[in-house]
C-alpha cells in the first residue's frame, strides 16, 4: 500500500507521461493483461486511458487491472489512470520513505 507522500512522487512523474495502454470496447482483455504485465515490469510506472467506446467505467476498469496484475493504482482522473508497480528485477524508481 503507498504512502500519500509515494502517491504524490509519483502523480508528479506520470504528469509527463503519455498513456502508453489503451482499454477499448473489448474492455480488459487477457492480451491487455499481458501487455500490461510487461509494460509494468519494464517500466514500473505506467499511464494508461480508457477509449470512449469502452462501456466501463475508467474507475472500475483501472481497479480491475490493477488487481489483475498486481499493481497499485496510483490515481484515476477522468479516462486516464496510473499504475504502479515495482520491477522484481531492477527497481528503478525509488519512492520517498
Amino acid at each position: 500500500m503507498l504512502k500519500g507522500k509515494q502517491k504524490r512522487f509519483l502523480r508528479a512523474m506520470g504528469n509527463e507521461m503519455v498513456p502508453i495502454l489503451q482499454v477499448g470496447k473489448s474492455g480488459i482483455t487477457e492480451a491487455v493483461v499481458t501487455q500490461t504485465n510487461e509494460t509494468i515490469e519494464s517500466r514500473e510506472l505506467i499511464k494508461g486511458r480508457v477509449l470512449q467506446n469502452c462501456l466501463e467505467e475508467p474507475k472500475s476498469v483501472a481497479a480491475v487491472l490493477a488487481e489483475q496484475t498486481g499493481s497499485e493504482l496510483v490515481q484515476v482522473i477522468g479516462r486516464n489512470f496510473l499504475l504502479y508497480r515495482p520491477s522484481k528485477d531492477k527497481p528503478m524508481i525509488e519512492l520517498p520513505k
